[in-house]
């Protein structure tokens, strides 16, 4: 019993308790203008100390600080602040941690409880749409991709989500190695239509598998981007064609958007 009691102090009551007696505003104040150097290429001390609302003796001190532990670094010659290479090793370790799919989880079930339909996760993989995640609708009709199932890209919701994301070079490669397939009468098998489609669904920020798979069944994906801003997944919910109607997909596409946003962020990318 002692030992118990001795092993719980200096434990917060709560731990999810963030009033301002269990903060410390040095260290606030230290990460603010860690943060906020990280999104420059370098500035001087008088440029942080204004920008930040802070006196140039206190930013200095910490700027030190920080320096001393290899989080930013000093050009002298220039009189400029930089954002150090220690920070990149924490920031690396992070992402070594970050499972996708884990991640993925809990935003996949929201969306599912949102749109009432299926949300599924997929990368690519040779070429091909890797089907890794999926939350199924309750629905009695409802699309199933279970995780480990292949895709050809061009007929895929999220196969076009995430082409549509790849520079025009690569989104090319992929098309002419794999081909075309025509899966149902609205396959789009020519290259031209195909590519047409893809620059539509970047701009709007969401692809349509308009019965191109299966018919009966509609897609609708958003690509999820990582820190270098590249497409590595994409995010869908599918459904039958009397749930997911045409005059639907603008309201479908927001969640998905946003749930594409949000493990985008939960990754470390640009949402």
């Amino acid at each position: 019993m002692d030992f118990e009691l001795r092993k719980s102090r200096g434990r917060p009551r709560g731990w999810s308790d963030k009033t301002e007696q269990n903060t410390i505003k040095s260290l606030a104040r230290a990460m603010d203008i860690l943060a906020y150097l990280s999104q420059s290429p370098g500035l001087p001390l008088t440029t942080l100390a204004h920008d930040l609302g802070q006196s140039p003796a206190t930013v200095y001190r910490v700027l030190v600080t920080l320096e001393g532990k290899g989080l930013v670094e000093f050009d002298a010659g220039a009189q400029l602040w930089h954002i150090g290479a220690e920070a990149f090793v924490i920031g690396a370790r992070f992402l070594r941690r970050t499972s996708l799919v884990e991640r993925a989880r809990p935003i996949l079930r929201t969306l599912m409880e949102e749109t009432g339909e299926t949300a599924n996760l997929g990368i690519e993989r040779d070429g091909q749409v890797l089907f890794v995640s999926q939350v199924e609708t309750t629905a009695s009709i409802r699309a199933f991709f279970p995780p480990g199932t292949l895709s050809p890209m061009h007929s895929s919701g999220i196969g076009k989500a995430l082409l549509s994301g790849m520079d025009d070079t690569r989104q090319r490669h992929i098309i002419a190695a794999q081909g075309l397939e025509a899966f149902t009468p609205h396959t789009l098998t020519e290259p031209k239509p195909l590519i047409a489609d893809l620059r539509e669904s970047r701009a709007r920020g969401y692809a349509i598998d308009d019965e191109e798979k299966n018919e009966g069944m509609r897609c609708i994906a958003a690509p999820v981007f990582d820190m270098n801003g590249e497409a590595v997944a994409g995010i869908s919910v599918s459904g039958p064609t009397s749930r997911v109607s045409r005059s639907e997909i603008e309201a479908f596409s927001r969640p998905v958007i946003e749930a594409a946003g949000a493990l985008s962020r939960a990754i470390g990318g640009a949402a």
